[in-house]
């Protein structure tokens, strides 16, 4: 009850111009998100570099409704993969299709993308096209087909709550395709969704499988230490390395399970997001583990 009623807020008006504008919404956001400007996430990434992780980086915003806005969220990626080139930082990045006006035009979409993946080759980088809700899932995947990078630059997130996700990863790795693979934070139908969290984690599992299977470099995103515990027990059965694949878990959430994992040997990326556009990233951080929002109100009036 609490997760739907959280993502409702995500999409409502009010409550994110109350937020937006209330020190405490900054404070609160301030968990997950890794500040406003691109120099404070620079930071965050030196930092997470020096101590060993891997790191994604994200400037939030989706949905646009000019095109306008479309070229310039692609002017800031391609500012983003020439600072991380000239200042030696290790960071991929994430992008979300509907920031570059994938809900305008999907031709518009796919040379903006195009140009991010240019501009990523040029600096050997890599690009992750972060999956949206269903509503834009068939359209993301033709813009990431149409545009066809080298897989070594261009990768894609699939959701296992979705029914489809699984001819999606079948489809997907007959092209070499590189695949994050998360549970979904979206509200879905059940039409298009498993309403339930016990098939969306079988399903994660039988994805897992057979990315892991697949014999290329695939990211498993997850902060489930049931999916970590069955991640780690096929990749021993399989004797896959820790060089085989990573994890990726979200800026702010579970860090001592973060350096856990890292103190073992895996490979783990932080996705670091930044930007003003950070109210309906944060609402679906609560709406995934609402503890989250009991833990942040905890230590908030403890100062």
């Amino acid at each position: 009850m609490l997760r739907s009623f959280l993502l409702y807020l995500s999409e409502r008006e009010f409550p994110k111009k109350l937020l937006l504008r209330s020190s405490l919404g900054r404070r609160l956001a301030a968990r997950f998100i890794a500040g406003e400007e691109l120099a404070d996430a620079l930071g965050v990434v030196r930092r997470l570099a020096d101590e060993g992780f891997e790191v994604t980086l994200d400037y939030l915003g989706e949905s646009v409704h000019e095109a306008a806005a479309a070229g310039e969220a692609c002017q800031v990626y391609l500012r983003i993969l020439d600072r991380l080139a000239a200042e030696g930082l290790r960071s991929h990045i994430s992008i979300k299709l509907t920031q570059l006006g994938l809900a305008l035009d999907e031709a518009m979409t796919c040379r903006h993308l195009a140009a991010i993946a240019e501009r990523a080759t040029l600096h050997h980088n890599f690009v992750r096209i972060d999956m949206e809700s269903s509503a834009h899932t068939d359209a993301t995947l033709r813009a990431f087909r149409e545009v066809n990078a080298p897989r070594e630059v261009l990768g894609i997130v699939i959701q296992s709550y979705l029914y489809r996700s699984e001819k999606d990863v079948e489809d997907l790795l007959q092209t070499g395709a590189r695949i994050r693979l998360c549970k979904g934070a979206y509200k879905e139908p059940p039409e298009v969704a498993f309403p339930r969290k016990e098939d969306v984690d079988q399903n994660y599992v039988r994805l897992m499988q057979k990315l892991l299977s697949s014999g290329y470099y695939h990211a498993i995103a997850t902060h489930d230490p049931q999916m970590i515990a069955a991640t780690k027990e096929y990749a021993r059965a399989r004797g896959l390395g820790p060089e085989c694949f990573e994890f990726q878990m979200l800026y702010g959430i579970r860090r001592r399970l973060q350096r856990q994992l890292l103190r073992e040997g895996f490979r783990v990326r932080v996705y670091v997001p930044y930007g003003r556009q950070w109210y309906a990233y944060f609402m679906r951080r609560l709406a995934e583990r609402p503890a989250n929002l009991v833990f942040l109100l905890r230590n908030l009036f403890r100062g």
